[in-house]
Parts: C-alpha cells; structure tokens; sequence
C-alpha cells in the first residue's frame, strides 16, 4: 500500500527517537511503499483534486544523519493512496488549521486520512480536556486577569500556560505568594487579547507528567513518565525533562478505557494522553509522540501496534 505522509521536513528529523520514523520504519517492514510532503505542498485546484506537489518516495537506509533516499519526487493525488498520515507537529496555527481543510476535502475525494481532518480541529490539544471534567484538575480557560486572580487566591498554587504552546513552552508556575502573578498574566494574555489557561498545580508532576497513547481507542499498556529535573517543574523532554517507561498504573487504565472508545469513534487513531497523577491535562491528537522511548526500554513495539491499528482501519 501506497502511504503518503504529511510531515516535517524529513532533514529534521531525528530517527533515533522520532515517532512518525518508527511508523516509516515498521510500515517499510511490513512492504508498504513510503511516500513523504510538507503541508505546504497540498494543494487544490477546482476541477482538480487535492495533490501533494512534491511528495518524495523514500526508502530508509537504517544510517544517520541520512536516514533516507529519495527514489522518486512528483506530484501525488492524496486520494490514489491508501492513507494520508497527518503528522505535522504542533503549533496549531493558521496553516495547519488551513491544511486540515485540504485534507478534509481530499476525505471527500476519497482520501483515506489519519488523524481524520475534522477530529483534529475539533480536539485542540489544550482545549479538548474541557468535554471530560471529571478526569481533570481544577482548570480556568480564560482573558481576564481578575479571574486568573480569583483562581489563584482559591488554589494559592497555579499553573498557567498559553492555548497554542508545544513542548513545555510558556508554562509558568506561581505560587502562594502570588510573586511575578500580574507580569506572567500580561505575558500570557497580551494585555486581554489573548485567551489561556490555568490549573491547579498538582504536585505529583514530580512523579512524572505521564505520556499515555491511545491507538485505535486501546491503551498502550506503557506509559513515559517525564519527570522535571533540577528546579524544573516541567516534565517536557523537549525542556530537559528524563523520560521513564512505566506499566499503566490503575488510574491510567481507567482513564484510557473512559476516553479511549469516545475518541477513536470521532476518527482519532493516535492520542496521546497526559496524565499527572490521576488528571488529565492535554489530550494530544497531532502528532503525538514517545514510540521509541516506550519501545527502548521495555520492549513494546508501540510501532507495530500502530500499523495494526491502520491496516484494520483501512480494511473496513
């Protein structure tokens, strides 16, 4: 089968430890034909259909830094493959919220895409957490400092962090004392023009910001705990954070099999749930990550269970 995925720059990548490279590598294994754009290329034209106009057809060498050769470059037809894997990682931004449309009408077209085009808006990956209350901490999404204020004096010890952040970035921590709270808000908020954020800090973050993935609406059943180092409190390994491989813990496994099904039936394959202690803070549906660094050290071919996942999926 013919796959398309929609990625990165394939020069950036870094296949030691890059998940969308552990899908490649486990979709190549298994003969499927590994095809590869940027966002930017998809394109529409009326009378047309939606195209990638300089796809590349890989294969992987098993060596770095060049992990890859190109054995053909031109125009694709999303909807002639077998799926398109949407992998672009965050931000959620203007373009990829004007890609996800493109996908949405190669769906229309024919195109078979993963993660489905219109489960991806409508899971931001701050903002989804906000369907499933019971799971979550005590969380403000807002634009005024007053109510940034009035969490703060109920729960003395907050988080706060901007809609669109990725890997840790922009995430704050204040505590009782309220030290830096307006200057951090200003920050966030850009004088009220900008929405964010807030939760209860939730001192189990030491323990781990735990990376739980869901495939086809089924638990991994590792997590990768993040654990801050140093005077950190952000487990991100994007900001330094040590990653651990861990089983499911009991409360893991209730939250995946809650969530699990409700997601995968809005055609989402792949989440990634992060969970601090028993909360849920994101439910992450671009390009969620942690394949190799579960797979490393315990041994779960998290790869292979994704392919699974796709080949059945696209089986129905």
């Amino acid at each position: 089968m013919r796959l398309l995925f929609v990625a990165d720059p394939l020069e950036s990548f870094k296949p030691c430890k890059d998940s969308t490279f552990a899908m490649m590598r486990e979709a190549a294994r298994r003969g499927h034909e590994i095809w590869a754009c940027e966002s930017a290329d998809l394109t529409w034209r009326r009378g047309g259909h939606v195209v990638a106009r300089r796809a590349r057809a890989i294969t992987l060498t098993g060596e770095e830094p060049r992990w890859f050769e190109t054995v053909s470059e031109g125009e694709v037809v999303l909807a002639q493959t077998a799926a398109v894997l949407m992998r672009k990682d965050p931000p959620f931004d203007s373009e990829y919220f004007y890609a996800t449309h493109l996908l949405g009408q190669a769906e229309r077209e024919g195109a078979r895409v993963f993660n489905a085009p219109a489960a991806l808006r409508e899971h931001p990956e701050k903002l989804a957490i906000l369907e499933f209350p019971q799971v979550i901490p005590p969380t403000l999404v807002t634009r005024s400092a007053e109510a940034v204020r009035a969490f703060h004096d109920e729960h003395r010890d907050i988080v706060l962090k901007p809609l669109d952040g990725m890997g840790g970035m922009g995430i704050f921590r204040v505590g009782a004392d309220g030290l830096n709270l307006g200057s951090i808000i200003e920050t966030l908020n850009a004088g009220g023009t900008r929405t964010l954020m807030v939760q209860r800090y939730l001192p189990e973050i030491a323990d781990g910001d735990k990376r739980v993935l869901l495939i086809g609406g089924q638990p991994v059943p590792y997590c990768l705990a993040r654990i801050p180092q140093g005077s950190e409190i952000r487990g991100n390994l994007a900001v330094g954070g040590k990653g651990v491989a861990r089983p499911l813990s009991e409360g893991d496994w209730r939250i995946a099999q809650s969530l699990g099904p409700v997601l995968a039936a809005r055609g989402l394959l792949l989440v990634g749930l992060d969970v601090i202690g028993e909360h849920v803070t994101e439910i992450n549906v671009t390009s969620p990550t942690c394949f190799q660094e579960i797979a490393q050290q315990t041994g779960f071919d998290v790869a292979g269970k994704f392919v699974d996942a796709l080949e059945a999926a696209l089986s129905r």
